[in-house]
């Protein structure tokens, strides 16, 4: 819902970017929650499916689903480690 800012220039813009932050506070809290659950997820699959491997032969689909959690497991982590680095 947009809203119409009465005033100066300079108070317009400084009630804008209030707003703008705001947002992006929401964003980052909505799409940061739950980073940290889902590599844990994904790495207790990818430890299960490894101790299958050990004892008996994977399917095709698992070997699949194997390499498909190793490489979902570096977008999080990277976006784990930015948020540190910040």
């Amino acid at each position: 819902m947009p809203f119409i800012l009465m005033g100066g220039g300079g108070f317009v813009l400084k009630e804008k970017l209030k707003m703008i932050k705001v947002a992006l506070k929401e964003w980052h809290v909505s799409h940061s929650r739950y980073i940290l659950g889902k590599i844990d997820s994904l790495k207790a699959r990818l430890a299960v499916l490894d101790d299958k491997g050990e004892d008996e032969v994977l399917t095709d689909d698992e070997v699949a689903e194997l390499h498909g959690i190793t490489s979902d497991i570096h977008s999080p982590s990277r976006v784990n480690t930015s948020i540190c680095w910040q």
